[in-house]
């Protein structure tokens, strides 16, 4: 491409792996690379406004046209510890459940799972800043990314979206994929994989320069996350997309 490639990322703690071994990397040279949260990166790609995001896999059907660009994810084959629906009470006595703004595979993924495997009666709030303090009572809330993990010190009650996900289809569930919204040359697809698998590759070196209290970032990026785009992860990626038509 003549100029540079259009990259949005997420600047959660989870890409950090992903996005460690881009600096001094050749390519760099061609890309501009921004940070965001994942449903506002999701609106940039589906505008036009970037070619290529880490996005919300929920937003594929909204797309003309996609291409899965890199063999790394944001995934789970278990648990993920940082998307979670909290509340003070148990599944069957929850009312209201608010939904975390930033980011639409979560929710949506909330949606099946109450529709589909725990058959639920609660209505859905779109929350807001910081809903977290209004989960209280019969009121849960799906959040994700960091907060979550400050929120698992809060919350009696925490439903790991992943881990119920893999209980109800057997299957891996991917949150975050590298999906580019128009056909990107073969090199630069090469040189941006090779990227993405450094850090993962070099968990210790990702954790030692991003000190977290909150929770321990050395079980994250190895047990609760994982990150290789394998063919079982895109199969409960296609398995998820199918729930997402039927409620079209």
């Amino acid at each position: 491409m003549e100029r540079k490639v259009k990259v949005a990322a997420v600047s959660y703690l989870n890409t950090k792996p992903l996005l460690f071994g881009f600096r001094d990397h050749p390519v760099m040279d061609m890309i501009d690379l921004s940070v965001d949260y994942p449903a506002k990166i999701a609106q940039q790609l589906v505008d036009g406004d970037v070619d290529v995001a880490l996005v919300p896999v929920a937003i594929i059907p909204k797309l003309k046209e996609y291409h899965i660009i890199s063999d790394y994810c944001i995934g789970a084959e278990g648990p993920v510890a940082s998307v979670c629906m909290f509340s003070e009470v148990p599944l069957n006595a929850i009312k209201r459940i608010y939904l975390d703004y930033q980011s639409r595979t979560s929710v949506a993924l909330l949606k099946v799972l109450v529709k589909e495997y725990w058959k639920l009666d609660v209505t859905f709030i779109e929350a807001e800043g910081r809903f977290q303090d209004l989960i209280k009572g019969t009121d849960a809330g799906v959040v994700i990314g960091d907060r979550a993990l400050e929120q698992r010190k809060v919350s009696p009650f925490i439903y790991d979206l992943a881990e119920h996900w893999n209980r109800f289809t057997s299957l891996p569930f991917v949150f975050a994929a590298w999906i580019a919204n128009k056909a990107l040359p073969a090199e630069f697809i090469k040189q941006f994989n090779d990227a993405n698998s450094i850090g993962v590759h070099n968990i210790p070196a990702v954790v030692a320069e991003n000190p977290y209290e909150t929770y321990d970032l050395t079980t994250y990026y190895t047990r609760d996350i994982s990150y290789p785009l394998t063919p079982t992860k895109r199969q409960g990626m296609q398995k998820f997309l199918s729930y997402l038509q039927q409620e079209q």
